[in-house]
């Protein structure tokens, strides 16, 4: 039986705020998130797609306002849902969690502070029960609704940290949430390397893979700590059934993803033979695969989005794995990256 203290069931949603929202929004809609609604008392849009439901907090006061001036565009809170919320936030607390003050929250559920000091708020209003976006949130007259692209919900969500941090906080979501190890990566490219921990949540629904860096070349970490100020999510996962046509209608006028060496090419579908996606349609769209004799996955990664903040998208065919596989040329890809724009 798995330890579960909080009775944890998934990602409620995800906030943003941001210096320039009209820009978060043409992302938004690119992804093929619908704008719908809007916050009865506050400036906070909703968007949607499928299971994923992203805010967009254009608040001019308080505890978003305030976190968008430390870090520019940002994260700056996520709600996860529990069995009961006010239970939950008690609990956190006597296991080591600080709970955020009401007066000092942009949103009326109960929260606890966690990576950088963002919010992890608690809901308990979802499912059989309806959901806050029925009850705190009224429909907008000039909604704009886009066709899905078939992303279904938040399979991963990456923070990144300050050296010799990545331990305290890989304790902080064990000793609290009771999230497990499943992976731990040591990365090394031409001329930075990372620290990678990957963690899963008690009810299985996602994972939190945690960075730092590991040497002092201005690594991909380091640089996003110094744009962020700070640490935080480095990236959010979408998952898809079938990736390939999401990346089909995606609008790359909008989002740039990463580029891949041919060569990578060359070899992947001998090392990951039991692919049955086009090769050629994996090729015209940069997508990487990974995968062992029981299944496979594939994924591709977008540019900075949102200041160092970026996208990946996934799809899963019987693999539960983060691309291992592809760390090398994927953290290559970074590198290059990197090096055009002058950091490295």
């Amino acid at each position: 039986m798995s330890n579960n203290p909080l009775g944890l069931r998934g990602i409620e949603f995800t906030e943003f705020a941001s210096p320039n929202t009209d820009f978060m929004h043409d992302v938004f809609t690119a992804f093929g998130f619908s704008k719908l609604k809007r916050h009865a008392d506050k400036d906070i849009t909703y968007y949607n797609q499928n299971d994923i439901h992203f805010l967009l907090n254009n608040e001019r006061e308080g505890f978003s306002a305030a976190f968008t001036k430390s870090h520019g565009p940002a994260i700056c809170s996520m709600g996860w849902r529990v069995d009961d919320a006010e239970a939950a936030q008690a609990e956190a607390v006597k296991r080591g969690a600080r709970a955020a003050d009401p007066a000092d929250t942009d949103l009326p559920y109960p929260a606890i502070y966690g990576i950088g000091d963002s919010l992890i708020y608690l809901i308990d209003t979802f499912g059989d029960k309806g959901n806050i976006y029925e009850r705190d949130f009224v429909a907008l007259d000039d909604a704009n609704i886009v066709p899905d692209l078939g992303f279904i919900e938040i399979d991963h969500l990456t923070n990144n940290v300050y050296k010799g941090t990545m331990d305290t906080w890989a304790k902080f979501y064990k000793e609290v949430f009771g999230f497990e190890e499943v992976r731990y990566f040591d990365i090394k490219g031409q001329k930075t390397a990372l620290l990678s921990y990957a963690l899963r949540s008690p009810d299985g629904s996602f994972c939190i893979p945690i960075n730092e860096g590991k040497d002092d070349n201005n690594n991909q970490i380091d640089e996003y700590l110094n744009d962020y100020n700070g640490p935080g999510v480095q990236h959010i996962a979408f998952r898809s059934d079938d990736l390939l046509s999401s990346l089909d209608k995606l609008n790359r006028d909008v989002i740039d993803t990463l580029d891949i060496h041919d060569n990578y090419y060359e070899e992947v579908f001998d090392r990951v033979p039991n692919v049955t996606e086009d090769p050629a349609r994996i090729k015209d769209h940069q997508v990487l695969v990974d995968g062992d004799e029981k299944g496979y996955l594939l994924q591709i990664f977008t540019k900075n989005l949102f200041g160092p903040i970026f996208i990946e998208l996934i799809q899963r065919k019987e693999n539960l794995g983060f691309g291992e596989g592809n760390f090398q040329a994927l953290f290559e890809s970074i590198e290059r990256d990197q090096e055009r724009r002058g950091v490295i």
